[in-house]
């Protein structure tokens, strides 16, 4: 039995199945940052990730998207590019010929920071991240969803604005979850313990945490 663990710089793990890309060996982009293991689902073009799904990057804001994060299909993260002025009578972004002398009125805008999305988290068909937005590791986004606040570890969120509907584990739990972070452990480790890591306990987790 193959027991070599899978690798994080193939563009498609699955030869056979071309709609599914990792994402950290296709991003070109220096504002996108993505962890080994996450990818997208298109059966469209994933490889066209950047500029179908992460729209209005202008920077200096980043796109952090850490490891083993599942991306389903036309998850869009809007970015702060896309903010309009809202101090004045007209939020249209007035451009093209003379009128470009005014674009200062929209390089100044306030930006809400960087996009974080943890390790471990799961994107629903059609989701969709405001700027400035945190997710935190071990989350659940529910197709359909606008997010638009912070959601917290092992939260899963959904609606439009998305809310949280409740933590996949307690308090406790969480912080167990965290202190354990399988997500750094080595890949060899992980392809000795697939089976726990996908459906054991947090106990069974503990049980095979590698010695620091």
């Amino acid at each position: 039995m193959n027991r070599l663990p899978a690798d994080p710089t193939v563009l498609h793990p699955f030869p056979d199945l071309p709609r599914v890309v990792l994402l950290k060996p296709l991003v070109a982009s220096p504002l996108i940052e993505v962890g080994e293991y996450s990818y997208y689902d298109d059966p469209e073009d994933p490889t066209a990730f950047e500029t179908h799904n992460v729209l209005y990057h202008y920077g200096p804001e980043k796109l952090v998207i850490g490891k083993f994060c599942a991306l389903g299909t036309g998850v869009r993260f809007i970015m702060n590019g896309a903010n309009h002025r809202m101090d004045g009578p007209s939020t249209f972004p007035i451009m093209g010929g003379s009128w470009a002398e005014h674009f200062d009125l929209l390089s100044g805008l306030p930006g809400k920071g960087d996009t974080v999305v943890g390790n471990d988290v799961w994107f629903g068909y059609n989701t969709m991240v405001m700027p400035g937005v945190r997710i935190g590791h071990g989350a659940i986004i529910a197709s359909g969803a606008v997010v638009v606040d912070d959601v917290p570890d092992y939260g899963i969120v959904g609606g439009n604005p998305a809310k949280l509907i409740r933590t996949r584990y307690t308090d406790d739990e969480i912080a167990r979850l965290l202190a354990l972070a399988w997500w750094d452990w080595p890949a060899e480790h992980l392809t000795e313990n697939i089976r726990t890591i996908m459906s054991g306990t947090i106990n069974d987790l503990e049980g095979i945490a590698p010695l620091a």
